[in-house]
């Protein structure tokens, strides 16, 4: 299995994590998105979206989409509920992560890390804030009773959703005011087989 991915992505650095916990093997391939590596025609042939993160198979078929990724690998194993209802509950955090949370904590991330806030992206970086604020709100609420997000056990909702909040500093998020996420980040960094996003 082939990895294409940023390093320095969270929806890339998904991927590496539950490789990591399921003791999956891969080859990575480290592409430069600001040096437009993903908008090539090899590339595009494989995603014609072009966007990372994607995996190739041994039988040369592609998938893409991180979160559609997570749940291919993490099939028939611990990280994925086999009954429907906790398994759509997964689903319900997944698609919260894309709409509710990636686009406000993960731009404002990448405006901050990646392009070190220009001066005409500053105003988007500031209107991210309250829309990252009520996502990390939703998820202290949740987290109050609960040591996970599906069934106080550790799932790739979980994996989801700590890739970009474990580094939502990085895009101006103050976590200090959010103790269960806290303890949530660390039960995740606990786990066996975790490994840090490099």
């Amino acid at each position: 299995m082939i990895i294409y991915g940023d390093s320095k992505s969270g929806n890339c650095y998904k991927l590496q994590l539950v490789c990591a916990n399921l003791g999956l093997k891969y080859t990575w391939v480290e592409l430069n998105i600001l040096n437009k590596e993903t908008q090539n025609a090899d590339f595009l042939a494989k995603n014609p979206n072009g966007k990372i993160p994607i995996i190739e198979l041994e039988s040369g078929e592609v998938i893409t989409e991180s979160n559609a990724i997570l749940n291919y690998l993490a099939d028939n194993t611990e990280l994925l509920p086999a009954e429907p209802l906790k398994r759509a509950r997964v689903l319900q955090w997944q698609f919260f992560e894309q709409y509710s949370h990636e686009p406000y904590i993960a731009v404002a991330r990448f405006i901050e890390k990646y392009l070190n806030l220009p001066t005409e992206r500053l105003a988007e970086y500031k209107q991210k804030q309250e829309g990252g604020y009520k996502a990390l709100d939703i998820m202290e609420s949740h987290l109050a009773d609960n040591l996970f997000l599906v069934a106080n056990k550790y799932s790739i909702a979980d994996i989801s959703l700590y890739a970009y909040t474990h580094v939502a500093h990085e895009g101006g998020f103050d976590l200090t005011s959010y103790p269960h996420i806290q303890l949530w980040l660390n039960r995740i960094e606990q786990h066996p087989g975790y490994c840090a996003m490099q």
